[in-house]
């Protein structure tokens, strides 16, 4: 095989046993117990999940199985949330499963208010990632080290608010409903804290749900109890969700060298560098090249390698 390139399991894409599935996550699972059952249930020990979601979050988690799993940095990072935040209090994990660390009285707010306020979030942003997170911190978990008593300084970092809009606001209980839709790294928790923080009176995340996440959306997912009542469902194409690669279609007489590892003439237009998504002839999946620049395409995943 070319060097640089990873030899997957003879499997293809359309076949059971690589693809995705989509769970609709409860709250007190961690995504690590949500992939033990989807283990479980296809028989699989290659199963992985893409963006981790806390174990009070529910909704959108995104499950590779099989040789799918290699293909979860190409799918699209972008998430949608829906959630409640609490105005009024600060706590320790800038939700309310953390400590209250202050208390506070919710000013008179009106829709104009919290326009303002939520239009200084949209868009690329500078943001300070919870204590309480999965960051690491010289190796070790941010919130590992916070268990064990430290208080971390972590470092902001860019991240984009596409859409931040307002649900709706119940100023009797100081709950205010909003949609996020964000870039990978985004922490809606934090987005919580730092709008209570611009309204003079704090805030934490009370409830959150995702409802899309790496191309997927609520409408595919399932619950884990229809995972575990019956056969496994058929599993998703991962060419549904990477739309955002260009594709080349090989030829008959260009499987074999591709299954092999070697590398093939460009034939998209003015491709650039980066990710491609090769097709077979008959136009499933064949696995994932790097577009060289210089007119190549050079194999990273192959599915169904014979070399």
């Amino acid at each position: 095989m070319k060097e640089g390139s990873t030899r997957l399991p003879p499997t293809s894409p359309s076949r059971h046993g690589c693809g995705f599935l989509v769970i609709d996550k409860p709250a007190g699972l961690t995504s690590h117990d949500v992939v033990a059952r989807v283990r479980k249930a296809s028989g699989l020990r290659r199963v992985g999940h893409g963006g981790t979601l806390d174990p009070a979050v529910t909704g959108v988690l995104p499950i590779a199985l099989g040789p799918a799993t290699r293909l979860l940095p190409y799918l699209p990072g972008d998430k949608t949330y829906r959630g409640t935040v609490k105005l009024g209090l600060r706590t320790s994990s800038d939700d309310l499963e953390g400590e209250v660390l202050e208390q506070q009285a919710v000013p008179s707010l009106g829709a104009e208010d919290l326009e303002r306020a939520l239009a200084r979030f949209r868009g690329e942003i500078l943001q300070v990632p919870p204590q309480v997170s999965a960051v690491h911190v010289d190796g070790q978990r941010a919130y590992a080290r916070v268990r064990a008593g430290e208080q971390l300084a972590l470092t902001a970092r860019p991240v984009v608010i596409h859409g931040l809009d307002l649900l709706g606001w119940d100023p009797a209980s100081g709950r205010l409903d909003l949609e996020v839709r964000c870039s990978a790294g985004t922490y809606v928790r934090a987005l919580a804290r730092d709008l209570g923080e611009a309204l003079g009176c704090g805030g934490a995340l009370a409830s959150l749900r995702r409802t899309a996440a790496l191309g997927f959306g609520l409408h595919q997912a399932i619950s884990l109890e229809r995972l575990a009542s019956g056969p496994l469902p058929p599993l998703l194409d991962p060419l549904d969700v990477l739309v955002d690669l260009p594709r080349q279609r090989l030829d008959p007489a260009q499987l074999s060298p591709w299954r092999c590892g070697r590398s093939l003439p460009r034939t998209v237009e003015q491709l650039p560098e980066g990710a491609v998504a090769v097709l077979t002839p008959d136009g499933s999946l064949a696995g994932i090249a790097r577009a060289d620049g210089k007119g190549l395409l050079l194999p990273r995943l192959v599915f169904d390698a014979t070399g």
